[in-house]
């Protein structure tokens, strides 16, 4: 585990995106744990958007990286995606693969998954011209500021997604307890949170770096959220088996939670 936090300006300087998306969603990857860690999220994250109300007009991505798997389920019940990511680099990736352009990283892999547990795997194609269509906007944001997205003001959304990016961004409890309170003045009030969260994890690696990780137990997310001014609706934390020497993971927790009517 890294003795340090990994600043923001390490990420904007040193996170390279094309490595990462080699490392972690290459569905070919021979390296089990590699398909393992991507094919489980895609199946909670499934299950998480077909639950009731998960539907409405603006679903805000927070922390989306590079990768757009985050957006497979959630785009069937959107009508306008905002993504947003710290570094100037990532949100450069992704709008390539929006783009289409040449040299874009190949997701068809990930889309043909997706489709097969919604029931249709001929149907990847139109899935990513759907979601290529519904991604309005690419802004950066940081999840530590009380205005995340800064100057630029954002309509306040239905949904918010929020995957493996607040235990990266976030160097203690009290800092990630703040940035739930952040992304939450990003939606209506009675509007759901999305997240997928590492349990147990102090660091990830690829390419050579090492990036650090909060370690978070289920508890003190559930926590976290509900004093963030949610209702935890579904939480439900899996272990993570596989021998993985990108990570120290010991668990994923899914969760969906109501930003309380009241809450201001």
């Amino acid at each position: 585990a890294p003795a340090i936090f990994t600043e923001a300006e390490f990420y904007q300087r040193n996170f390279d995106p094309r490595e990462y998306l080699k490392a972690f969603y290459s569905m070919s990857d021979s390296q089990e744990g590699a398909s393992a860690f991507l094919t489980q999220n895609l199946r909670n994250l499934h299950k998480m958007f077909s639950l009731d109300g998960l539907r409405g007009d603006i679903l805000i991505d927070v922390g989306c990286g590079p990768t757009i798997y985050q957006l497979l389920s959630a785009c069937e019940h959107f009508q306008k995606i905002i993504a947003l990511d710290y570094t100037d680099r990532n949100r450069r990736e992704l709008e390539k693969w929006l783009k289409n352009e040449a040299g874009a990283f190949d997701w068809v892999p990930v889309v043909k998954y997706v489709c097969e547990l919604e029931g249709d795997r001929e149907k990847w194609a139109e899935k990513q011209e759907k979601l290529r269509k519904k991604v309005k906007q690419v802004l950066k944001c940081d999840v530590t500021k009380a205005n995340p997205t800064g100057s630029v003001s954002l309509p306040p959304a239905d949904c918010i997604v929020s995957t493996l990016c607040l235990e990266g961004a976030c160097k203690d409890l009290p800092t990630f307890r703040s940035a739930l309170r952040n992304i939450g003045t990003l939606l209506k009030p009675g509007g759901h949170l999305v997240m997928v969260t590492a349990l147990g994890d102090t660091y990830y690696t690829f390419n050579k770096q090492v990036f650090s990780c909060l370690c978070l137990k289920k508890q003190e997310v559930e926590e976290a959220v509900v004093a963030a001014g949610f209702e935890v609706k579904f939480s439900e934390a899996q272990p993570y088996m596989v021998d993985d020497n990108r990570m120290d993971l010991k668990g994923v927790l899914s969760l969906v939670a109501r930003r309380c009517p009241s809450a201001t």
